[in-house]
C-alpha cells in the first residue's frame, strides 16, 4: 500500500550517512599475482585513500593501512597515486609529504624519494621492472617545473627521464626498454584542447632525442605499446577520440601516418583531470576500451577492427585500470553501484569491489535521456524522476527538481543515479543532470562550444533544459533549484544572477569572480580561462562582464553556499564575496565553511552534514517537511 504525501516529504530509508557510505571513491586497480588490489576512499577515516585487496577467505584487508594515505597533489587534482609490481610490492605517494614510498604487505613502508617540500609526485607507473612518475617541482617561479622521472628502487634522488614542456603525463615504456612515449602540452592549452604524443629514444635511462607522433593540433592522449610493439594512442582529428596506431616502427609527422583503429562515433577518451585516467588497454589480441556517447560502455576491440560488447554495467566515470593478457580491470559507476569489475576475454564481468546502498532496484530511478533545443544548439541531460515504492504525490502536484551542473567545466555525467541522486529522488525530489555545451562525451565540436563562451553557453544551456522539463509538465516551474560545484558553482551563480528560471541555488566552492580565479588558482588551470573567456589583460572587460559578482542586482532567490576551508583551487574568498553580496541585497542565504576540506568534500561528517543541509534548505525554500534533519539558519 502506498502513502499519499507531498513531493519532497516522502520517507526514505536512505539516510545521509548511508549515502555517504555508498559514495566511496575508487582510485586505481591492479592485478598483483593472483589477487586484485584497488584504491578506495574511507570516509570514516577522514577520506583517507587506502589500497585494499580481497584475502583468500573473502574478507577485505588493507594493503596500505591507516594512517597512510595514498594521494597525489600534482596539478592539485592528483591521480596515479599508487601502483604495484606483479610480485606484490606497493608503490605510493603519501599525501602528507608527497614522497614516493614502497611497501611489502605486512611490513613498514620505506621512503624511495628524499624529503623535499617543493616536490610532488603522481602518475606512478610500473612497467618492465621500472617505476616511472610525474614530478612537479615548486620554487620561486610561479610555474612549477614538471618532468617524467625514474624512481630508483634502492632509494635516492629521482632520475629525470624527460622534461621540456609545461606539462607531461602518461609515460609508456616500450617492451624493449629503449623508447618512451608520453603526452606533453604547454600553457595556455589544456589537455583536451591541444597536446602532443611524443616518442623518445632512451640512452642510460634518459631521453636523448624525441619526435612528435601526433599532429600537434589535436588533443592526443594515452600512448601505449600493443602486443606487437607498435605504438597506439588516442586522438581526435575526426572530431571523436578514437584509437590510432602507428606502423611497425613509431611514425607520425616524421613518417607514414598513423591509422585509426575501429573508428566510431563515440569517444575513447576524456578530460585528463587526473593523471591516472586511462580509457583503453592493449590485450594479447586487441584492446579493451571505453566508448562514450552520452553514457559509456566497455567494448572489446578485435584485431580486424570489429568490436564486441562486455557485460560490464558501467555507464559513467568509466576507466580501464589494468590489463593482463586477456583480463581487464574496469572502474566506474553503474545503476545502483560504483566499483571495480574484472572482465574476462569473453566479455563476462564480475564485481570485485562495489559501493552501494541497501536499497533494491525499486528505489533506483529510471533514467531518461533528454535532448532539448537551446540557443546555442542541442543540449543533453539525464532526468531522474522521484522514485519511492511506498509513496505517491497528491493528484495534480508536480515535483520539485534539482538541476545538477557538473564541474570542470570540461567534464561529463553519464546518466547514472548515484547515492546523492537517490537520496533526493527517494524523497520525492527530481534530479536533472546536465551535460551543457563544453562537456565531454559528445565529440570535439560539442566541447569546443564553450570556447570563449563560459558564463554564456553553460548558463543558457542549463536554463533551456530546466525550462524544457517544466514545459513538458514533468517539474513544478516554481520549484526548480540549481546546484553545482567548482565550475558548476559558477554556472549556478551565473544562472541565478542572469535568468529567472530557478527558484533557489546551491553553490559548492563555486566561482563568483573570474578575475580573482585567474589570480588565485593553481598552475594547472592558470591559463584555462584564456580559452574559456579570453587572455588577460586584453579580455579583462569580458571577465568583469561575465562574472556573477558583477550582476549581484540579479540575485533574488535563496542561496546556499558550501565551501572547504583549505580549497586551493577555488579559495573561500570567492564564496565569501558572494555571501557579502547576498547580505547586502537582503537575499536569504546560508554560508557553511568546512575546516580541513579542500576542493571536493571527502570526510564522512562533511558529506553527511552538507547533504542534510541541502535537503533542509530545499524544504524550507520549497515548502515541504524534511523529517530528521535540522533547519538551516537563513540570514
Amino acid at each position: 500500500m502506498t502513502t499519499v504525501a507531498p513531493y519532497g516529504s516522502w520517507i526514505s530509508p536512505l539516510s545521509a550517512a548511508d549515502a555517504s557510505a555508498a559514495g566511496t571513491r575508487f582510485d586505481g586497480a591492479r592485478f598483483v599475482g593472483d589477487e586484485v588490489w584497488w584504491g578506495e576512499s574511507v570516509a570514516a577515516e577522514g577520506g583517507r585513500s587506502a589500497v585494499r585487496r580481497s584475502a583468500t577467505d573473502g574478507t577485505v584487508r588493507d594493503v596500505l593501512p591507516a594512517p597512510w594515505d595514498a594521494r597525489s597533489r600534482v596539478h592539485e587534482y592528483g591521480g596515479g597515486a599508487w601502483t604495484a609490481s606483479p610480485d606484490g610490492i606497493l608503490f605510493f605517494v603519501e599525501k602528507t609529504d608527497q614522497r614516493i614510498w614502497s611497501l611489502v604487505p605486512g611490513q613498514e613502508p620505506v621512503a624511495l624519494t628524499p624529503e623535499d617540500p617543493a616536490a610532488r609526485h603522481g602518475g606512478l607507473r610500473w612497467q618492465h621492472g621500472v617505476l616511472l612518475a610525474v614530478r612537479e617541482q615548486h620554487g620561486d617561479h610561479p610555474v612549477p617545473s614538471r618532468s617524467i622521472v625514474r624512481i630508483p628502487l634502492e632509494g635516492g634522488a629521482p632520475v629525470e627521464v624527460v622534461a621540456g614542456s609545461d606539462f607531461v603525463a602518461q609515460p609508456a615504456l616500450s617492451p624493449g626498454g629503449d623508447s618512451l612515449a608520453w603526452v606533453a602540452w604547454n600553457h595556455p592549452d589544456m589537455p583536451w584542447d591541444r597536446t602532443e604524443v611524443r616518442v623518445g629514444s632512451l640512452v642510460d635511462g634518459r631521453v636523448t632525442s624525441w619526435r612528435r607522433v601526433s599532429s600537434g593540433t589535436t588533443a592526443a592522449l594515452q600512448p601505449e605499446w600493443d602486443a606487437e610493439g607498435r605504438l597506439v594512442f588516442v586522438d581526435d582529428p575526426s572530431g571523436r577520440w578514437n584509437l590510432w596506431r602507428t606502423g611497425d616502427a613509431p611514425t607520425g609527422t616524421d613518417g607514414a601516418p598513423a591509422v585509426c583503429v575501429a573508428p566510431a562515433d563515440a569517444d575513447t577518451g576524456g578530460g585528463l583531470w587526473v593523471l591516472g585516467s586511462r580509457w583503453y588497454a592493449p590485450l594479447a589480441d586487441g584492446f579493451a576500451a571505453v566508448r562514450t556517447n552520452g553514457s559509456s560502455e566497455i567494448v572489446l576491440v578485435h584485431p580486424d577492427g570489429s568490436t564486441s560488447p562486455t557485460e560490464v554495467p558501467v555507464r559513467d566515470r568509466a576507466v580501464i585500470e589494468d590489463a593482463a593478457v586477456t583480463r581487464v580491470l574496469v572502474s566506474g559507476s553503474a545503476p545502483g553501484v560504483s566499483g571495480v569489475w574484472l572482465v574476462e576475454a569473453d566479455g563476462r564481468a564480475t564485481l570485485v569491489r562495489g559501493s552501494r546502498s541497501d536499497l533494491d532496484e525499486r528505489w533506483i530511478p529510471s533514467v531518461r535521456e533528454v535532448t532539448v533545443a537551446g540557443p546555442h544548439g542541442e543540449v543533453h541531460a539525464y532526468d531522474h524522476p522521484p522514485t519511492n515504492p511506498g509513496f505517491t504525490a497528491p493528484d495534480g502536484e508536480l515535483p520539485p527538481y534539482v538541476v545538477l551542473v557538473h564541474g570542470g567545466p570540461t567534464a561529463h555525467v553519464g546518466g547514472v543515479a548515484d547515492s546523492k541522486t537517490t537520496f533526493f529522488t527517494s524523497r520525492g525530489i527530481g534530479v536533472l543532470d546536465v551535460n551543457y555545451g563544453g562537456s565531454t562525451g559528445y565529440g570535439r565540436a560539442y566541447r569546443d562550444r564553450l570556447h570563449g563562451q563560459w558564463g554564456v553557453v553553460d548558463r543558457d544551456d542549463v536554463a533551456a533544459v530546466a525550462s524544457g522539463l517544466a514545459a513538458e509538465g514533468r517539474a513544478d516551474s516554481s520549484r526548480i533549484a540549481i546546484e553545482g560545484g567548482s565550475a558548476g558553482g559558477w554556472t549556478v551563480l551565473s544562472a541565478l544572477a542572469r535568468t529567472d528560471v530557478f527558484a533557489a541555488g546551491i553553490s559548492r566552492y563555486g566561482v563568483g569572480d573570474a578575475r580573482l580565479l585567474a589570480t588565485d588558482t593553481h598552475d594547472f588551470e592558470a591559463r584555462y580561462l584564456d580559452g574559456l573567456i579570453g587572455p588577460l589583460p586584453e579580455a579583462e572587460d569580458l571577465y568583469v562582464e561575465r562574472s556573477p559578482l558583477t550582476h549581484t542586482d540579479g540575485f533574488s532567490v535563496p542561496v546556499l553556499l558550501l565551501q572547504g576551508q583549505d580549497d586551493a583551487v577555488v579559495p573561500p574568498s570567492q564564496a565569501e564575496a558572494i555571501r557579502d553580496a547576498l547580505a547586502a541585497r537582503g537575499v536569504p542565504h546560508a554560508y557553511v565553511l568546512y575546516p580541513g576540506e579542500g576542493h571536493g568534500f571527502r570526510r564522512a561528517e562533511t558529506v553527511v552534514h552538507s547533504l542534510e543541509t541541502e535537503l533542509a534548505f530545499l524544504g524550507q525554500v520549497f515548502g515541504f517537511d524534511t523529517p530528521g534533519v535540522a533547519e538551516v539558519a537563513l540570514e
